[in-house]
C-alpha cells in the first residue's frame, strides 16, 4: 500500500491553444493538510477539477485514492469529500435532511447515518438547530455543516474549493479546528485558500503560477526561501509577475 494519497507527473489540460495546467508534479502524503495556493488565473481550479474526476487531463499521469484520473473516475468521487466555494448545502431543506439527503448520496446505511448525524451535530454543537432551515443559519455554522456533510462518509481524502470566503476571522479559525481533527481520523485535506494566515496551518503547500507550480515545501522552508517573514510576503514575490487574471 502507498503512502500517497495523491500522486500527480506532468499534468496538463489544455483548451484549444490555451494551456490552462501546464505540466504539475507534486505528491500528497495521507493524513496530510495540503495547501493549493495560486491567484485568479493560476489553474488551480482547473487542476482540482481534473483531480476530483470532474475533467480528463490533456497529458500527463494522476492517481486520486489510488485511483487513475483517467481510466477511474467514478471511483474517485466515490472515495472523495468536496466542499465548494460557494455554499453548497440546500437551504430549503433544516439541518436533520440535509444530513439525511448527502448522506444518502454517499451510501450510508439508515445505521450509519443515524450514528454519524448524531456525531455530527454534537461536534457542531448543532442540537437545537436541527430542525431549522439551513437557510436560517449564520454563515459561519452553514461553512462548518457544508465540511461536517462532505466527510460524513469518511472519504480518503476531502477537496476544499476556498471553504472560508467571507466568514469572520474567529469562525475560520474554528473552520481549521475541524480541518485538523479530521486529518487526525486520517482523511486527507487539499485545500485552496486566499487567506494566507491560512497557508501558514498546512503541512505543506504549493504555490501555481500561470498554470505551473513555482513553488512547493513546508511554509517555514518556503519563508526562509524567499526571505520572508510571512506566507503574504511568499506570494507576492512569486505572484507579482503573473500574467493570467481568471482562471
Amino acid at each position: 500500500m502507498t503512502d500517497k494519497a495523491i500522486v500527480c507527473k506532468d499534468l496538463c489540460k489544455q483548451f484549444g491553444d490555451f494551456t490552462a495546467v501546464n505540466r504539475i508534479s507534486f505528491d500528497v502524503n495521507k493524513g496530510e493538510i495540503y495547501g493549493f495556493l495560486g491567484a485568479n488565473g493560476a489553474g488551480k481550479t482547473t487542476a482540482m477539477r481534473m483531480l476530483c474526476g470532474l475533467s480528463y487531463p490533456t497529458s500527463g499521469e494522476a492517481t486520486v485514492a489510488g485511483y487513475n484520473v483517467y481510466r477511474q473516475q467514478e471511483a474517485i468521487k466515490r472515495n472523495i469529500g468536496y466542499m465548494s466555494q460557494k455554499f453548497s448545502l440546500y437551504e430549503n431543506l433544516t439541518v436533520r435532511e440535509n444530513i439525511r439527503f448527502y448522506g444518502g448520496v454517499y451510501g450510508l446505511s439508515d445505521s450509519q447515518l443515524k450514528e454519524k448525524g448524531v456525531e455530527l451535530i454534537e461536534r457542531l454543537g448543532l442540537g437545537k438547530e436541527m430542525n431549522k432551515l439551513v437557510g436560517e443559519l449564520p454563515l459561519g455554522w452553514k461553512q462548518k455543516l457544508a465540511f461536517s456533510v462532505a466527510i460524513i462518509h469518511q472519504p480518503t481524502i476531502v477537496f476544499l474549493d476556498e471553504p472560508t470566503g467571507g466568514v469572520d476571522p474567529v469562525t475560520r479559525r474554528q473552520f481549521w479546528d475541524l480541518i485538523y481533527h479530521a486529518a487526525d481520523q486520517g482523511i486527507t485535506i487539499f485545500v485552496t485558500t486566499h487567506y494566507m494566515d491560512e497557508a501558514e496551518y498546512c503541512h505543506r503547500l504549493s504555490i501555481m503560477v500561470d498554470g505551473r507550480i513555482d513553488a512547493l515545501d513546508t511554509p517555514a522552508e518556503l519563508k526562509r526561501k524567499y526571505s520572508a517573514r510571512t506566507m503574504d510576503e511568499v506570494f507576492y514575490a512569486l505572484a507579482r509577475g503573473a500574467k493570467r487574471s481568471a482562471d
